[in-house]
């Protein structure tokens, strides 16, 4: 009995381990696929790595993004996928017998979580600071959480005209803006980026530059292209230095000979524009400029030998275009001819006396030489011949407020050649009452030329350029009394074209 008893228990205990056998043996499996795209664009992944946990199953998305996990056993993992530039992801998944389970990954790229710099906040000048230079330093802070570098945008604007000061990649929180114009108010604002995110701006600052220091010097300086460009400035007597130079023009255009008319309390001066020349006027700051001509411009033989001028009242402007002389007003308006030469000569010069009963020419031929100077009235009439018949160059003329004196400058080497070149030009002062013409050049040292004289605005000194007549080297301009008998002062280095108002 007993012995029966023992096999019958042998017989069930392994009925019960081959029934735990056969139940291990039926775990089931199934299948996991999923594709891998960008988060914003929706873009396949390629070659993502994708990873089973706990098995640590891995495999490779293909070309669309696509992926697939064959004969995974029932239950539930975690799916994760990881690649460079990217932040990995996991999502979860529950496999069961003999079913499939699709995972989608929308991937963000590692900079997902990177913060924007801070919103820089402006510390220099002062928000609403006026009587500023104008060159004047901009300074601000901001940080990155991130300890990203961060590169600035700034912008200017202003309240007079349409500018806008761009400046891009600054990796420093300081900037020096320079050339502002006077009296003028500068709105600017910072933009912070760190090529992550997007730029964050700070709040619109602003400041007002210092008022015009009325400078009463003008001149011509040549720019680094080329182009003339207009300067004022004043001269300190007591330190003999120049002060408060402001560039009035900018050498992106070619501008020169200045001419103040303090009725009007503007500047006209000549520049190119399309190929041609025209009269245009500004502030005295520079601002608000203005083409005045037109129709007809202005030419001669040579430009920069040309001459105009003002009406006493500044309301008017007389200038040349070849053998004939035009009057306009200063809008632009009422163009009209009032003189022609006679031979055809061109006319190069003029100045309108202040009572403007007449007018004082320049004339020559193509060459530049048999040259005239006379007065006429406002009717064409000739009335004084001061110079004719002689060889060499001339020019520089000037009406003294009285209209007693004419001031002009001659070559008396009566050196003649195809470049124009002068030799020993000097100031002379012709006297109406007298018919008499007196050399004020006696103090230019030999081998140079006196140029472009103007009278000082109480006419008891003269302004005007001197330089070596080899038409090469710098360009000073001077000034000396009247008479020429004192010693002659250096004014401005590198200059030329003067006018004192």
């Amino acid at each position: 009995m007993k012995k029966n008893l023992n096999i019958i228990l042998i017989f069930l205990l392994t009925l019960f381990v081959n029934c735990s056998e056969e139940t291990t043996n039926f775990l089931g499996k199934g299948t996991i696929t999923g594709r891998v795209v960008e988060a914003l664009s929706f873009n396949p992944i390629e070659n993502a790595k994708v990873t089973l946990t706990p098995t640590n199953n891995t495999v490779f998305t293909d070309v669309d993004g696509y992926f697939i996990m064959e004969e995974i056993e029932e239950g539930d993992y975690s799916v994760s996928v990881a690649k460079e530039d990217y932040l990995t992801t996991f999502e979860p998944a529950t496999v069961a017998a003999d079913s499939e389970v699709n995972v989608i990954f929308e991937m963000e790229d590692d900079n997902a979580l990177n913060r924007p710099p801070s919103t820089p906040i402006i510390k220099t000048p002062i928000d609403g600071s006026e009587n500023e230079e104008l060159s004047v330093e901009l300074s601000w802070s901001s940080t990155d959480p991130d300890e990203d570098p961060i590169t600035y945008r700034l912008e200017i604007k202003n309240d007079i005209d349409n500018n806008i000061i761009e400046v891009e990649n600054i990796i420093d929180s300081t900037y020096v803006i320079s050339d502002l114009k006077y009296g003028v108010k500068y709105f600017w604002q910072i933009a912070a980026s760190d090529d992550i995110n997007p730029e964050v701006l700070s709040s619109v600052s602003n400041f007002k530059t210092k008022m015009n220091p009325d400078n009463r010097f003008f001149y011509v300086r040549k720019g680094t292209n080329t182009n003339n460009i207009i300067y004022s400035a004043n001269f300190n007597e007591t330190d003999s230095a120049l002060e408060n130079e402001v560039e009035l023009t900018t050498e992106d255009q070619n501008s020169w000979r200045p001419r103040k008319n303090q009725a009007s309390n503007l500047i006209a001066f000549l520049r190119t524009t399309n190929n041609e020349t025209h009269l245009f006027t500004m502030n005295q700051d520079g601002s608000n400029v203005s083409q005045v001509t037109s129709a007809i411009a202005v030419a001669s033989y040579n430009l920069n030998e040309i001459d105009f001028s003002w009406s006493s009242n500044g309301d008017r402007l007389i200038y040349s275009h070849y053998d004939k002389l035009y009057v306009i007003n200063k809008d632009g308006s009422g163009l009209q001819q009032i003189y022609q030469t006679i031979d055809g000569s061109y006319i190069t010069e003029c100045d309108w006396s202040n009572d403007e009963s007449m007018i004082a020419l320049k004339t020559n031929d193509l060459t530049g030489y048999n040259v005239s100077i006379y007065t006429i009235d406002l009717d064409g009439n000739t009335l004084t011949t001061v110079l004719s018949g002689v060889l060499g160059a001339a020019g520089g003329l000037n009406i003294s407020v009285d209209n007693k004196l004419l001031m002009y400058t001659y070559d008396i080497s009566e050196y003649e050649n195809s470049d124009n070149r002068q030799l020993d030009t000097r100031i002379f002062m012709y006297d109406f009452d007298l018919a008499t013409a007196t050399d004020i050049s006696a103090g230019k040292d030999n081998g140079t030329v006196d140029l472009d004289p103007r009278f000082s605005p109480n006419e008891a000194e003269v302004i005007f350029v001197n330089t070596s007549n080899d038409g090469i080297s710098t360009r000073t301009i001077y000034k000396m009394d009247i008479l020429g008998e004192n010693d002659r002062a250096s004014l401005f280095v590198n200059t030329y074209m003067p006018d004192w108002e």
